[in-house]
């Protein structure tokens, strides 16, 4: 398959969904379980992919620096630190750990 194939249909889906978007009614989108569910669907999406890149190699579940990393931000998080304290703290216990041989 050319790729300016798969990059062509990809283009139209992606305005396919755009489009399908903006033709719900509105009615529909004013509904308390529409509305709690695009609040928090993203977040949910955002959780499942941080932890399938963290967690995952292949089929593999693999425990490495990353998985340090996002256990220095979280605890970060719990304390109410900034969110580039957050960052920062996730960057050097990664770079620490990968640093000792982990």
């Amino acid at each position: 398959m050319n790729i300016w194939i798969a990059i062509a249909v990809t283009a139209v889906g992606c305005y396919a969904v755009k489009l399908l978007g903006l033709l719900v009614p509105v009615g529909v989108l004013e509904k308390p379980l529409v509305k709690r569910m695009a609040a928090l669907l993203p977040v949910a999406l955002l959780a499942a992919l941080t932890a399938q890149q963290t967690f995952a190699e292949g089929q593999n579940l693999i425990l490495d620096a990353k998985a340090a990393g996002l256990l220095a931000a979280a605890v970060a998080f719990v304390l109410r630190a900034p969110f580039l304290l957050i960052i920062g703290a996730a960057v050097v216990v990664t770079a620490g750990v990968r640093a000792l041989g982990g």
